[in-house]
Order: C-alpha cells, then structure tokens, then sequence
C-alpha cells in the first residue's frame, strides 16, 4: 500500500477521534440523555451517613470545613464525620482534636506517618458506621442542602452512586493570570450531568459524591491511582448507576497560578493512566453507551497528547498532497502559534482569550504528556501534596 495513503488513513482516523472525543461528544451525549428516563423520587427517610476527609497539612482551611458540616442542614444525629489527618506537620492535628472532643459526631484519626491519601481513605471507610459514603475534601465548601440533596437518588436501588455539582471559584486569582481552569470545568459539569442523567457519570467530582459503602473496593496503594475516579469506576463497573445532581453543589478555590494548575494536571494524568488498567471491561461492555462514554470523555483524551503529535507529524508528510492537509497544516500552525503568543502574555501579565484559550488547551496536553511519561517510567507517587489555597 502506498504511503500516502497509509498516511491519510491515520490522519483521518486520529482527527475523528479527537473531533468526537472534543466536539462531538457532548451533543451526541445531551441527546442520548434526552432519552433516558429516571425514576421519580418517592418520600423517604433521610439515610445514615459517614462523611470521609483525608486531610494533610490543611490548618488553613479544615476549621471551616468542619465548621461548614456542622451548619448542613442534615440531622446531626443520622450523619458522622471521619477526619484523616495523613502525617500533617502544621496545626491540622490540634484543629481535629479541638473539635473531636467538642462534638460526639465528629471524628478525628491523626495518623503519624505520610503515607498516602489513598491509605487514608480506606482506613476511614473501614471505620465508618453507615452505608452511605460521603466523599469530600479539606477545602470544599458545602451549600447548606447539598447533602440532603445528594442522598435522594439512593430510593432507586439500581443507584450506586451520586456526584453533586462542583462550583470553582476563581476569586484569588489575578485579572491577568491566564487560568481558564474555570471555564473548562463549566464545560465539563455540562457533560457530567448529561452522563448522569444516563446513569453513566465517568468519573464524580472528587470534592461531592456519595456511593453505597457496599461498592467500595479498597484502593490499591502499590500503584497510584486517582481515587476518586477508581471509586465511582468501580461502581459502574458492578453494573450499578452512578448519577448527577445538580441541586447538591458545592465550591472550591481554582488553582492560584498556570504552574499550580499544570502541577496538579501532571500528577493527575499519571494516575489516570495508572486506573485504566483497572477498568478495562468498560472499555467494551455490555452497555455500549457506557464504553462510548468511557472512551470518549476519558480514554482518547487521556490520549490527546499522542493523537497530537501523530496528526501534526502524519500532516507533514501529505503537506502539499491536497487543499485539505494545506490547509489542516495551516490551522495546526495558527493554533500552536497563538499558543506560543498566550504564554508569552502570561510572561508579562497579560491576559486575552483568543490567546489563553488555545495556551491552556496546549499546556494542558503537555501536563498530559508529562503525566504519561511518569507512569511509563513509575515516577508518580502515592503520597500527595494539598494545592496551595
């Protein structure tokens, strides 16, 4: 077969797969939502439930966190609080403390060693008393009836877990600092909600979600893995519903600066790619809307950065072979170019859109990139360090 033609069969296969993964999926998946139907909800007893938090060195923010609980509008006496204080060396010990003894329903585990949120976490839900699951972390902020919300769904048995809404607040950060985390994570609270309506949430949002405590599986702790991606993977996979409610929301402070967020990208795609060995059956299940979901929300953007640089160096070879890769070339050019101009802005303090936009995706799929290589090379670690706030 000639060349040319192997080559035009990759470029073409690469740039559907990124068309779809980037700009197709979400329609096709608001569509397909359209289509499934949910039970309603019926009057019920608010459920028991345990509310787990792996904290490391967070005196900055665990006081009004735990403060923030105590306000939920939520029966005091149907919900616990396991705090994991993960080896933290500043203040975070004595906060817990101060508060375990005041408050029957707030507990405290000061482990000595930093070994890892991970470890943390199932040590926490060895403890916990209730078969609900309320997963959140130091610096999360809950509305006043996010809990009560988040808990509704689990009248369906076929639900296993329930993601809330995920608010990122970009107050800390300067007019000119050229994070557009925000902006992407709105697009992506758009597409979770589709996917939960279908009951086929890829991956809850790590500071709101709750799962049934009889679908969790421990955490593997040899092989880093992001924990709240495994744990609502690993619902889906037992074949049970994994849903969105939007009324359950919550906020977080948006990574301060463009290093802070790229640092938290890198160490996220090294785990991510580290999780996909453990969910291989769903990269073709027996729910076909389920594998699509998985592959394109997921898998071929884990991908990007390969898909990338496959389609920029295919598009060299057919350069000047038709209309088409002229002007494919050209596009990849202006897009990297005007990525080039965005960093350079982001040098001096500057900040415009049509600059930022195309710099974030790129240095977005350069964290992937570098994520990849430390799980190639098993350079990612088990232990943690909290984004600075």
């Amino acid at each position: 077969m000639d060349i040319n033609i192997i080559g035009e069969i990759v470029f073409i296969s690469v740039l559907l797969l990124l068309i779809n993964s980037y700009i197709l999926y979400f329609p096709i998946i608001k569509i397909v939502s359209l289509f499934c139907k949910n039970k309603k909800n019926k009057s019920q007893t608010l459920p028991d439930v345990s509310v787990i938090i792996s904290a490391y060195n967070e005196e900055s923010v665990i006081y009004d966190r735990i403060i923030n609980l105590l306000e939920l509008d939520y029966p005091k006496d149907k919900m616990e609080v396991l705090i994991g204080s993960d080896g933290s060396t500043d203040k975070t010990n004595d906060i817990l403390n101060s508060f375990s003894k005041k408050y029957t329903n707030i507990k405290s585990y000061i482990f000595p060693n930093n070994r890892g949120k991970a470890e943390v976490l199932n040590d926490l839900v060895a403890k916990a008393s209730n078969e609900i699951l309320i997963f959140t972390d130091a610096n999360t902020v809950f509305d006043k009836n996010a809990l009560k919300f988040l808990v509704e769904g689990y009248y369906d048995n076929s639900v296993g877990g329930i993601s809330g809404k995920l608010i990122l607040k970009d107050n800390l950060v300067s007019a000119t600092e050229s994070v557009e985390e925000k902006q992407y994570w709105e697009i992506e609270t758009n597409i979770k909600e589709a996917e939960g309506k279908c009951g086929i949430l890829i991956g809850a949002n790590g500071g709101i979600f709750s799962i049934r405590k009889k679908l969790f599986n421990t955490i593997p702790v040899n092989k880093p893995v992001t924990d709240d991606l495994f744990i609502s993977l690993n619902v889906l996979s037992k074949g049970y519903k994994f849903i969105f409610v939007h009324n359950a929301f919550a906020t977080e402070d948006v990574g301060i600066n463009v290093k802070t967020e790229y640092e938290r990208k890198v160490r996220f795609a090294a785990t991510n790619f580290q999780t996909l060995f453990f969910f291989k059956n769903l990269l073709f299940n027996s729910k076909p809307i389920l594998s699509y979901a998985f592959w394109s929300h997921k898998v071929i953007r884990w991908f990007s950065p390969v898909l990338l640089l496959l389609l920029f160096l295919f598009n060299v070879l057919l350069f000047n072979s038709s209309l088409f890769f002229n002007l494919m070339m050209y596009l990849q050019i202006i897009m990297y170019t005007l990525a080039l101009i965005g960093y350079l802005f982001t040098l001096i303090n500057i900040k415009i859109k049509i600059f930022s936009l195309p710099f974030f995706f790129v240095i977005t799929m350069i964290a992937f990139f570098n994520g990849f290589i430390r799980f190639l090379r098993k350079k990612h670690s088990i232990k943690w360090e909290p984004t600075i706030r």
